[in-house]
């Protein structure tokens, strides 16, 4: 055991004469009546009275088993600490690994449509214009049309986008709309569906302008062509710039998808009650509802976390 040994010491003290109560008056009392008074002489004691210094000795006794016990408890909660540190160090182990797992589950889905849908497209495009162009005679007439509808249905598709957005996907269909504004659980979530639902009618108007000919089968081609042709687009600005479901390369380094991005993110924020709905024309949703400085903060809040 260890011993400690501590002193306390009392400073000395006497009353004395006070300043501040003036000079100390002529006493015109006689030895002999101080002698026999004895009030007198008990207030004469009291005045001079002088408390005599003191000393204590205090010993501390410190035993070697607590000592232990406490070393012990310290041991013990540093181990406890260094396993909690390293099971947290697992689980985001563990969850960068899944992360990467379905990044690349996605990509691949993302990359076989791609090509698939476009293969498909050119090759459609193709055969039909030289299909067109066997008797000799080009038809231009078809052919302005589905380029034409093709441009056109490509940009209608965003007023279309931006319009179900507010009214269908954020109204009757939320139950299914939901799962995009939530952490997703796996690669790929309910909301993908719409992406289907979208595919159909494209597949179908480009099936119906390959195999027939005339201006009007021309027109549907051209829609349909328009509709892959924005659906791709919104699958890799979108699902990759924007939710990094996938690497876009340098699609990314775009200075107006950077805006899209920023804007589309601001559309998760609920910042701007919802807006944007739409996405390529998202900056523009932003600002005119006053949101320039907010996207800016966005825009420079991205560039900060893709650098880090």
């Amino acid at each position: 055991m260890a011993v400690g040994i501590s002193f306390a010491s009392g400073r000395s003290f006497r009353f004395g004469r006070n300043p501040f109560l003036g000079q100390k008056p002529t006493s015109t009392l006689t030895t002999a009546s101080l002698l026999f008074s004895p009030s007198i002489r008990q207030f004469d004691s009291t005045l001079r009275f002088r408390r005599k210094p003191n000393f204590t000795v205090c010993f501390v006794v410190e035993d070697e088993k607590s000592k232990t016990q406490i070393e012990t408890r310290t041991e013990e909660s540093e181990e406890e600490v260094e396993k909690q540190i390293s099971a947290s160090e697992i689980r985001v182990a563990q969850k960068l690994a899944r992360k990467r797992s379905e990044r690349f589950t996605y990509l691949v889905a993302a990359v076989m449509s791609s090509f698939g849908i476009t293969s498909m497209a050119v090759m459609a495009v193709y055969y039909r214009f030289s299909w067109q162009m066997e008797g000799g005679e080009i038809p231009f007439l078809e052919m302005l049309g589905t380029f034409a509808l093709s441009f056109g249905a490509a940009v209608g598709m965003e007023f279309w986008a931006r319009w179900a957005h507010r009214a269908l996907w954020h109204a009757s269909l939320w139950h299914m709309h939901e799962s995009h504004h939530k952490p997703r659980e796996g690669p790929f979530e309910l909301n993908d569906v719409f992406a289907i639902v979208n595919a159909v009618p494209a597949i179908a108007l480009l099936s119906y302008g390959f195999f027939h000919k005339g201006l009007i089968p021309g027109l549907c081609f051209g829609a349909g062509l328009g509709i892959t042709v924005f659906g791709m687009a919104y699958m890799f600005v979108h699902d990759g710039l924007v939710h990094k479901r996938f690497a876009v390369g340098p699609i990314a380094d775009v200075p107006y998808f950077k805006r899209v991005a920023a804007a589309h993110q601001l559309h998760h924020s609920d910042k701007f009650n919802g807006v944007p709905y739409g996405l390529f024309l998202g900056p523009k949703e932003v600002e005119e509802v006053g949101g320039l400085e907010e996207l800016e903060k966005e825009i420079t809040r991205r560039i900060k976390l893709s650098n880090n």
